[in-house]
């Protein structure tokens, strides 16, 4: 019968599917506590600045009365 193996194939491909959606959840986890580190420590070291742009002039918008 062609459908004799498929409980097995489905068991295979679920597991699979587990397996690559636990290993990817965890590199994204590694991942993220990597970049917050290194950005918590440039920032304690005085390395880190953000860039931040402020307009001085702020135009009314005369158009919407």
């Amino acid at each position: 019968m062609i459908y004799g193996e498929m409980p097995t194939m489905i068991f295979i491909l679920a597991s699979g599917y587990l397996l690559a959606v636990y290993l990817l959840l965890a590199l994204a986890k590694r991942t993220g506590k990597k970049t917050t580190a290194t950005n918590v420590y440039l920032a304690s070291q005085g390395k880190y600045q953000r860039k931040a742009t402020v307009r001085p002039n702020v135009t009314e918008a005369t158009g919407l009365h």
